[in-house]
């Protein structure tokens, strides 16, 4: 299970790096829950990371709106970021879902094949009124997307866990690799939440305020010895 780490500046780049972060995730959290953040601080950022660790870039919170969201994406994609992160907080259904994502994945795989497209829902879509959960899997599957993801919308103290229980993330899981796609699980979670996502297979765990000193995505920093607890913590599953 790798371990994302989501930092919003330059110095928490290095901190995320230097604590062992498998995925370096540029995000803005003052924009919402997969905030978008600058085109130079996503290169800042792919500019100091080592070349085998991939940067990931969040391109928002997306509205219904296909052209804007793909030009975003590759906003993303020329500032160096490896991973494009969608987050459909917008689309409403399946088919507006599927329509913002496939056109993001032509934008983006005819310019570089190789990239890794992230079609993301919300555990609680159902608070901003976005596009069910449970339509993700087939959302990415159907668009050419190469990995389905969960977070959660309104970063209020609650975590992935109080809107899913574990045997719903393992038929997310499940599914998404049913269609061949890897699955990434976010959402404020905690330490003690780690074990359960590696039991179920998540290929990809996305962490902030775990990382951060006091806990706090919003007013902590991202601190190294957080990162390196976490990323220790991980493979002693294994």
């Amino acid at each position: 299970m790798l371990l994302l780490i989501s930092p919003i500046n330059h110095e928490e780049a290095i901190e995320s790096i230097e604590g062992g972060a498998d995925i370096v995730d540029v995000k803005n959290p003052k924009e919402g829950s997969l905030g978008a953040n600058f085109p130079w601080v996503i290169k800042d950022i792919r500019e100091l990371t080592p070349e085998d660790k991939l940067v990931s870039a969040t391109v928002g919170d997306v509205p219904y709106k296909p052209g804007t969201v793909s030009l975003a994406a590759m906003g993303a994609l020329v500032s160096g970021a490896d991973y494009i992160k969608v987050g459909l907080y917008g689309p409403k259904d399946y088919d507006e879902g599927l329509e913002v994502m496939k056109n993001v994945v032509k934008s983006v795989k005819d310019i570089k094949p190789d990239a890794i497209v992230v079609a993301a829902g919300y555990a609680d879509a159902h608070r901003v009124g976005a596009v069910s959960p449970w339509d993700i899997p087939k959302i990415a599957r159907d668009a050419g997307a190469d990995l389905a993801m969960l977070d959660t919308a309104v970063k209020d103290g609650k975590t992935l866990f109080d809107y899913l229980d574990i045997d719903d993330l393992k038929k997310f899981t499940d599914e998404g690799h049913e269609y061949g796609l890897k699955v990434a699980l976010a959402g404020s979670v905690k330490k003690d939440q780690l074990k359960p996502l590696y039991d179920i297979g998540c290929d990809v765990v996305g962490l902030r305020g775990a990382a951060c000193v006091g806990g706090d995505r919003n007013t902590g920093h991202i601190d190294r010895n957080a990162v390196r607890e976490l990323k220790e913590l991980v493979e002693s599953f294994e």
